[in-house]
């Protein structure tokens, strides 16, 4: 059977998380719900500025036309009777409906409650958005490529993909992101800060994301088949990459050497043989690597950390596949 190939060049796609736990899943980004609601009110609060300055301004001609010159005093008097400042953190606003919105970031409180699922939200609008996924209304559209989102913040930043713009630029290393959310996760690998502790083996991990990952494995979950050939994933996204093998999708290429590849995350991993970009780097002996994966395997050798073991003899090994060798004497299996 003659499999088709089909190649997008995609060189730079945004929404990818630059750092991934598993090399084998793709960690695509989805914008959480409390980023929407960060970037929501960002958005409204520039709304509300633009509208007060808009007010401004007519009243300004409303006077230049009665021949009644406006006085600067009465300008600063109608901003400052318009600018409220929270006494907590100091932040301050244009109006007093998102001063009101913002005072319940520090009391906690979320009046705007979904009948369906009972997730609740501090602004009505934020809760208007959630409806959208439960009712699949995607009202926004994206004019290049058609795509359509719930709320005008994911379209914004998916038009990042068709720009290029990488606005979130990290002071440490000057490397750009597309959204802000993205910039906060790297920014952990400076500080090498690990929020986020696994309670049943005490492994720690950079995101929230990768350490519900990491407890599948615990419960040995793959919840997710192929219908093709039978392997399990841990992840939908990953099953859907495997999918891509059976296809003969590979629509990430290299622009350097023309290989392809059939996801974002392997072609990344890829281009630093190119660039000899080399991120990952070791805290006992400054050796570095192109791949996390390979860094946790090498620092093993530091620490003499044998985390697999075999289940026949109780032998330990620093790696799986040193492990899979050793039981094959077991099995009889021959290398």
């Amino acid at each position: 059977m003659l499999v088709k190939t089909v190649v997008y060049k995609h060189r730079n796609m945004a929404f990818i998380k630059e750092e991934t736990e598993d090399l084998r899943i793709e960690e695509v980004f989805s914008l959480k719900q409390e980023d929407l609601e960060e970037q929501t009110e960002l958005i409204e609060d520039k709304e509300d500025k633009e509208e007060l300055s808009e007010v401004e301004d007519k009243n300004h001609v409303s006077k230049i036309k009665s021949g009644e010159k406006p006085k600067q005093k009465d300008l600063k008097k109608s901003r400052a009777k318009k600018s409220f400042t929270c006494t907590q953190c100091g932040k301050s606003f244009p109006c007093k409906y998102n001063f009101d919105v913002h005072i319940r970031v520090h009391t906690g409180e979320k009046p705007f409650t979904c009948d369906q699922c009972g997730k609740s939200f501090t602004r009505k609008y934020n809760l208007d958005v959630h409806m959208r996924f439960h009712t699949g209304e995607k009202p926004f559209t994206c004019t290049q490529c058609g795509k359509g989102f719930t709320c005008k913040p994911h379209l914004e930043f998916h038009m990042r993909v068709h720009t290029g713009e990488k606005p979130f630029t990290c002071d440490q290393c000057g490397k750009s992101f597309s959204q802000s959310s993205t910039l906060k996760n790297h920014m952990n690998i400076h500080t090498g800060e690990k929020l986020y502790v696994c309670d049943q083996c005490g492994k720690t991990f950079l995101w929230a994301t990768n350490l519900r990952t990491h407890l599948r494995v615990h419960r040995k979950e793959k919840p997710h088949s192929c219908h093709l050939c039978g392997k399990s994933f841990l992840l939908l996204r990953g099953l859907k990459e495997h999918l891509k093998i059976h296809a003969g999708v590979r629509e990430y290429m290299c622009f350097e050497c023309e290989k392809t590849f059939t996801s974002a995350t392997c072609l990344k991993l890829h281009e630093r043989i190119h660039t000899e970009e080399k991120p990952y780097k070791c805290s006992h002996c400054d050796k570095r690597f192109t791949q996390s994966a390979h860094l946790k395997t090498h620092e093993r050798i530091h620490t003499r950390v044998k985390p697999y073991k075999c289940s026949h003899c109780n032998k330990s090994f620093n790696q799986a596949s040193h492990l899979k060798t050793h039981e094959k004497i077991h099995t009889g299996e021959k290398p």
